[in-house]
């Protein structure tokens, strides 16, 4: 092992405990001794049980469902290594709960995302390390270092061994139709888009239009994530109706409501590929879904960081 990683420390929240052990196996260096815990008045105790005084510190936890408890957790976690003179305090969120609150689109409403942001900074944490934020715009709601990871290669490179021919990728909305492009670019394929409209608060979306051809394509729609699955699946219905052989379903997110699973595994995807950012249960697989694994991802940024060496050059390759 590179002694330098001696310095390095990783610890996990109660978020995603089964990545947090995936990173550290990547970096061949054992999970930080901690405890997370709630005491009878529902108050988040938080305690580091080892030495970490001027220790580069990472934090790995989601801010997923529970979102809140996630999220006091994680804060907790930073300003108890703050208070054990931690020489510099990572967040590593894969998932930036909040991240849809990103602006105001409606009279006398919050943006969360800001306001999430201004709480892991005022916690006392140096730097964030995330994957696929909902906006890019919320790497500027902090006033300290955000690296924004990518799943896209590791999402792309499993639909390459699939080797499905005349494949065009689509964009589920117009807001996610650069990142899409991405995808198609890394793939050799034409791009679509679903144009569609919101219908208020409550999760619900109408699909409106397939815009450009896809007729007698298999088609491979993608988002940054999947949550009541409503979105994507009425894309699929959208684009079978428009002449698509086949569609495949792309995703870094899995942020399945309770009802998302069975919505997923009734729909007319072939399969349905996500990333690990947030934990999966077996009661929420199917087979459909497919969770590919963003811990060698994580694992290598955490190391560049550490190292002090660029974390952009992982995807100049």
């Amino acid at each position: 092992m590179d002694l330098v990683l001696d310095e390095l420390k990783v610890f996990s929240g109660n978020g995603h405990p089964e990545l947090t052990q995936a990173v550290c196996d990547y970096l061949d260096i054992p999970v930080g001794q901690s405890e997370a815990f709630k005491f009878a008045n529902d108050n988040t105790f938080v305690r580091i049980l080892e030495n970490i005084r001027q220790r580069d510190v990472f934090l790995i936890q989601p801010t997923c469902a529970p979102t809140n408890d996630n999220l006091m957790e994680l804060l907790i976690m930073i300003d108890a290594c703050k208070r054990a003179s931690a020489g510099r305090i990572t967040a590593v969120i894969p998932y930036y709960g909040y991240g849809r609150t990103d602006k105001k689109d409606q009279p006398r409403v919050p943006i969360t995302g800001r306001l999430v942001a201004d709480l892991i900074t005022a916690a006392g944490a140096d730097r964030v390390l995330t994957i696929d934020l909902h906006a890019g715009q919320i790497q500027g709601f902090f006033n300290i270092p955000v690296d924004e990871l990518t799943a896209m290669p590791i999402l792309t490179n499993y639909i390459k061994t699939k080797e499905i021919s005349d494949l065009v990728v689509v964009a589920v909305d117009i807001g996610i139709s650069k990142r899409a492009r991405d995808v198609a670019e890394r793939l050799n394929a034409p791009l679509a888009i679903i144009e569609k409209r919101r219908l208020g608060n409550n999760d619900r979306s109408e699909t409106l239009n397939v815009i450009g051809d896809v007729e007698g394509k298999a088609a491979l729609t993608f988002d940054d994530e999947i949550l009541t699955g409503g979105t994507v699946i009425h894309a699929a219905d959208a684009l079978i109706d428009a002449g698509v052989t086949e569609v495949y379903c792309c995703a870094t997110h899995p942020v399945f409501s309770v009802e998302a699973p069975a919505r997923l595994a009734k729909s007319k995807f072939q399969e349905v590929v996500v990333a690990d950012t947030v934990p999966v249960p077996s009661n929420k697989r199917n087979g459909k879904i497919t969770v590919l694994s963003v811990a060698s991802l994580l694992g290598e940024a955490i190391y560049r960081i550490h190292k002090g060496n660029s974390v952009g050059e992982l995807f100049n390759i």
